[in-house]
């Protein structure tokens, strides 16, 4: 096996998370970026204040308005991007006490 592959010498950003009441959530699409690719649409989710763009092929997001959710993201010149797959519902251990 092949090892010691570096990446570069800089450091790789560590993703950013973030978490808190969902307050908004605003749906564009459907959009068809080409031709052969599903549905993708758009969302401007509102967490604590705070706006994050996500996009995904559902039509419906798992979390609803109210729900504490937790997410990755990163910091673009566009505003904060919610990395695909990463968005749901933040579970708090004391309430299963």
């Amino acid at each position: 096996m092949a090892g010691g592959f570096q990446r570069g010498r800089r450091k790789r950003a560590p993703k950013l998370e973030a978490r808190g009441e969902l307050q908004e959530v605003e749906r564009e699409g459907p959009f068809k970026e080409w031709l052969g690719m599903p549905d993708l649409y758009r969302y401007r989710l509102v967490v604590d204040g705070e706006t994050y763009s996500y996009q995904t092929e559902s039509a419906e997001l798992p979390v609803e308005i109210g729900d504490r959710v937790v997410m990755r993201y990163k910091e673009t010149k566009a505003g904060k991007w919610v990395d695909r797959n990463s968005l749901g519902k933040a579970i708090d251990p004391a309430d299963y006490q």
